[in-house]
């Protein structure tokens, strides 16, 4: 059997005193449905640090790779106080006068970063920006202000297949807009789903979701995937929970409990079956069951459709900019004959860029910065992150 759930801890305590009585490494390896290789790595991580060793280490990188070291970004800010109408290009060669040999210098991109985040850069025209962190999460009062989204966790089907239930809800209306019954977590999956589901109740005012596929992608930029890129071309922002908070999308998590004690005990024989089963009970709790945030209404007394129809993707246009560009298919933009990085879940956007220092260009992706080029470094910069994870004062 697989690790449970409720407590991999547990689970590898275990494991390790089976170890410990004398069981052979491929009885027991078997038994708990791991390979023999992940086993003597519990088992050796035991043998040199203890029970310490069998809880879940932290995935966060030691360092990221473009944070500079504490000093050097207060010199930095230092500088640009002492020198308020110098650019970064100057700045930086003060660092380079200053810090010869000691230290590796920043490029210009990553100096002007840091006075942008330090607010010590103005910009020709204010941008509609995002706090990454630190800013609450919104609370709607009206139908279509927010909707709220997931995976409920996937369960097998009566034929032995995985179902993985897509489920949309309204958070002030508490209405029930989709259930989908899927067969992957894939995004082109989802992608349909969205495109019916805003064909029939127009679009939202914003989505909120967890980090996880296909809503985010973790190696992407700003953790951006194509389906949250297609969220914004069409006006819709995103929200995200904080990883490991499921509280933050606490209506939606409830939601998923009466889901799964209703809909799927005993799951259905095949996926339309249970797709027919999601149906009865989005129907039931829509219209026949009465709700005590509602004042004992029913949601589909409090929901309407959005005001705003699907009509597909809007054109992009950057009058603010100096030019625009287009995000090829492996992610990259082309600026005087250099291949910048950007990320593949822009591919095929049209991104603006504007000039805003010396050889130093702001990169935007509709209302967003993403951040500033240096074309001597071949890099994008990234400033914070504008579709970061939010604390949340309520669920």
């Amino acid at each position: 059997m697989p690790w449970k759930e409720s407590s991999v801890m547990e689970e590898r305590l275990r494991f390790v005193a089976r170890l410990l009585d004398g069981e052979g490494m491929s009885d027991v390896c078997r038994e708990f449905g791991i390979s023999r290789k992940t086993g003597y790595k519990i088992f050796n991580r035991y043998k040199e640090h203890g029970l310490e060793a069998l809880c879940d280490r932290s995935r966060r990188p030691v360092r990221y790779a473009n944070q500079l070291p504490a000093q050097v970004e207060q010199m930095i800010v230092r500088l640009k106080r002492d020198k308020p109408h110098w650019g970064a290009r100057k700045i930086r060669e003060l660092l380079i006068r200053r810090l010869a040999g000691d230290v590796r210098i920043p490029a210009k991109s990553t100096v002007h970063a840091v006075l942008d985040r330090h607010g010590l850069v103005k910009r020709a025209r204010q941008r509609r920006r995002t706090k990454a962190q630190g800013t609450p999460l919104s609370r709607a009062l009206l139908p279509n202000q927010l909707w709220c989204t997931d995976f409920k966790g996937e369960f097998k089907l009566g034929n032995g297949r995985y179902c993985y239930p897509l489920t949309v809800t309204d958070q002030a209306s508490r209405y029930v807009l989709m259930c989908e019954a899927l067969e992957t977590t894939k995004q082109n999956n989802a992608f349909t789903a969205f495109e019916r589901l805003f064909e029939e109740h127009g679009l939202p005012e914003a989505i909120r979701s967890d980090n996880g596929v296909p809503f985010a992608a973790p190696n992407g930029l700003y953790n951006l995937s194509k389906l949250s890129v297609w969220w914004l071309r069409l006006g819709i922002a995103i929200e995200r929970i904080r990883p490991g908070n499921p509280q933050q999308n606490g209506r939606h998590e409830r939601r998923h409990l009466t889901l799964k004690k209703e809909a799927t005990r005993p799951a259905g024989m095949n996926i339309l079956q249970q797709q027919a089963r999601f149906d009865e009970f989005v129907s039931e709790f829509n219209t026949e069951r009465p709700h005590e945030a509602l004042e004992m209404k029913m949601p589909a007394e409090v929901y309407a459709p959005s005001t705003r129809p699907y009509k597909g993707l809007p054109q992009i246009a950057y009058p603010f900019h100096d030019k625009d560009k287009l995000v090829t298919a492996c992610g990259r933009i082309c600026m005087h004959r250099k291949k910048i990085n950007i990320s593949t879940a822009l591919a095929g956007q049209k991104l603006g860029i504007k000039e805003v220092d010396d050889a130093i260009w702001l990169l935007s992706f509709i209302n967003y910065d993403l951040g500033y080029i240096d074309l001597e470094q071949k890099t994008l910069q990234p400033i914070d992150n504008p579709f970061g994870t939010r604390l949340s004062p309520m669920s």
